[in-house]
């Protein structure tokens, strides 16, 4: 394959990989960024930068390593005593994380569809377990396209908004004031720990088959900066409706003023992201497990499936607003760690 196409790929994974429910919904960029205001924005850009370093390191550090899994490569991070415990924290935050990832299809279901959320959630798995059974091959399919059709979607919307107010884009910008609360600092360290962590679930096998370290970083390069821009643009289309922050898709009360067109368009971007993540987390806990227990690949599918399905019955938008901020500072240990860890 053309080197700059392998590269086009492994960003659109790297990328659809992260962004998930609370990502492409907007309630992830609000719980970590919007709520901050325009302090939100310098926040974004010290995720990007995180997003482009940890994300790099993560995939040349397993191609050099040649790690089958996440178990591998944290047994090298942490050592093998440390390791074992942080791949036990991996494996339950990826758990949970999967689990509001298919809570979130049922969240699409019910509130933009008006169908039954048990009927998202099931035929999210469904489509999961077909596409997991392809391994590598099939998740590049799925972020080849979607991946693609989210980030034109996501200019529209934000040129749409901004294009005959530019100076409310401009109030997103420049903060008014600084905040004396310095949760707006914190917060993108929080997220990109969290999203990098579990992250490494996929990108860990991705470093491992391709090994190319040229298309492993450039790949990297792009997909951290890709992340930025998505979390740019869509802050500040969120941003400049505050009103949408308490719903449990805020992006849905922006896209509504657009017409029905978008309005299905948009549903068809935001369950192929939360599909993408919920497949490519499914296929790093099944090769952890298989390699690890000596299960069988369709076994460990079949029981990985079962238990996100069991958690996602918590509901969508606690989960978001209550999980996601604990994991991302127990998660800081291991970013802080991930950066200051001399390569192999």
């Amino acid at each position: 394959m053309n080197q700059r196409i392998s590269i086009l790929i492994l960003a659109a994974t790297y990328v659809g990989t992260v962004v998930g429910a609370g990502f492409s919904s907007g309630k992830e960029i609000v719980t970590f960024f919007s709520l901050n205001g325009s302090l939100g924005t310098l926040g974004i850009a010290i995720s990007g930068i995180l997003f482009i370093i940890a994300g790099t390191k993560i995939m040349v550090i397993s191609a050099r390593i040649q790690a089958y899994s996440f178990r591998e490569f944290n047994d090298y991070l942490f050592g093998i005593k440390i390791g074992k415990i942080v791949n036990i924290f991996v494996f339950i935050v990826i758990i949970c994380v999967t689990s509001v990832l298919l809570s979130g299809a049922g969240a699409v279901f019910h509130e933009q569809l008006g169908l039954p959320y048990q009927t998202g959630i099931i035929v999210t798995l469904i489509l999961c377990y077909i596409v997991i059974l392809k391994g590598l091959k099939g998740i590049f399919a799925i972020n080849s396209y979607t991946v693609p059709i989210m980030i034109i979607f996501s200019l529209f919307v934000v040129f749409a908004i901004f294009g005959q107010n530019p100076h409310k884009l401009m109030e997103q910008v420049i903060p008014g004031h600084v905040s004396e609360d310095l949760s707006w600092a914190v917060s993108p360290f929080t997220y990109s720990a969290f999203n990098i962590i579990t992250a490494q679930v996929v990108l860990v096998p991705l470093g491992n088959e391709i090994r190319d370290e040229r298309i492993l970083r450039w790949g990297g390069f792009w997909g951290g900066l890709i992340l930025f821009f998505l979390l740019l643009i869509n802050h500040f289309s969120l941003s400049a409706f505050p009103e949408t922050f308490t719903h449990e898709i805020p992006i849905a009360g922006i896209i509504k003023r657009f017409g029905i067109f978008i309005h299905v368009l948009f549903l068809f971007v935001i369950y192929g992201e939360i599909f993408n993540s919920v497949v490519g987390n499914v296929f790093g806990i099944t090769r952890q497990l298989k390699s690890t227990f000596g299960l069988r690949y369709q076994q460990t599918v079949l029981i990985i499936l079962l238990v996100i399905f069991l958690v996602s019955q918590v509901g969508y938008g606690k989960l978001v607003t209550v999980l996601y901020p604990l994991l991302g500072y127990i998660s800081l240990f291991a970013l802080v760690h991930l950066l200051f860890k001399k390569m192999p």
